[in-house]
C-alpha cells in the first residue's frame, strides 16, 4: 500500500482527494495538512512515501516545502498538484526536489498513475506541462524574466509579493534578515526592477501571482 500526505489549504481539495481516491485500495491517504510546516511536522511523523502538495500555501510555500522534504530522512516522492501550470512553476519546482508536476485539471487516472510511479522512484510529468517546458526549450520559445529565479528567490519573492517584511521572511524561512536582504536585491537585479510594487506588477503581468 502507498501512503500518501496531501498538503493543500483548500478542505475542499482535501476531501475531494480523500473520496477520489478511496477508490484505489492501493492508496492511503495517511494525512492531511493545510500549511507547510504542518505538512513538514506531520513527515516526521507519518513519514509518508508520496506527498502531494499545492504550491500556494499560507506561510511556507511549496517552493520552500519542497526542499526541506528533500532533505528529510526518509525523503518522501513529491507530486506537485496546483493550478500554476506557466513558467516557471514546473521548472523551478523540479529542480527543488519534485519528482512530479500535475494540474488539478488533470484526469484522476493519471493522478493515480502518478503516484505509482513516484512511489516507485520515478518521475511524471503531466503531457500540457512537459510540451511546455520543451517549446520553453526552443530556439524562439516563450520566456520568463522569473525563469532566471532561483527556487529559494521565488520563495522569497512570492512572500515580498504578499507584503510580507524582511523579519517575518527571515523567521519563515530559517535566515538572517541579512540573507534575506541579499535575496530580494538579488530579485531586483534580476528582474530590473527598483521596488516590491514594481516587482509585484511584474509577477502579474506573467501570471506567477
Amino acid at each position: 500500500m502507498i501512503r500518501i500526505m496531501v498538503v493543500d489549504d483548500h478542505e475542499l481539495v482535501r476531501i475531494g482527494l480523500r473520496y477520489i481516491l478511496a477508490d484505489y485500495p492501493a492508496i492511503h491517504i495517511a494525512a492531511e495538512a493545510g500549511d507547510g510546516e504542518t505538512a513538514l511536522k506531520l513527515n516526521r511523523e507519518i513519514k509518508p512515501d508520496v506527498v502531494v502538495l499545492d504550491v500556494s500555501l499560507p506561510g511556507l510555500s511549496g517552493f520552500e516545502v519542497t526542499a526541506r522534504l528533500k532533505k528529510a530522512s526518509p525523503c518522501p516522492g513529491i507530486i506537485i498538484l496546483t493550478i500554476h501550470e506557466q513558467a516557471p512553476y514546473p521548472t523551478q519546482l523540479l529542480d527543488a526536489g519534485a519528482s512530479g508536476y500535475l494540474t488539478k485539471g488533470c484526469p484522476v487516472p493519471e493522478l493515480v498513475q502518478a503516484i505509482d510511479t513516484v512511489a516507485a522512484g520515478g518521475r511524471h510529468i503531466g503531457s500540457r506541462i512537459a510540451q511546455q517546458m520543451a517549446l520553453q526549450m526552443l530556439p524562439g520559445g516563450s520566456k520568463s524574466p522569473f525563469d532566471e529565479l532561483s527556487a529559494r528567490e521565488m520563495e522569497v519573492m512570492l512572500m515580498l509579493a504578499e507584503g510580507q517584511k524582511i523579519t517575518e521572511i527571515a523567521d519563515m524561512m530559517h535566515l538572517s534578515p541579512k540573507t534575506v536582504a541579499t535575496y530580494k536585491y538579488r530579485i531586483y537585479d534580476k528582474l530590473n526592477t527598483r521596488s516590491d510594487v514594481d516587482m509585484t506588477r511584474m509577477a502579474l503581468r506573467y501570471g506567477v501571482v
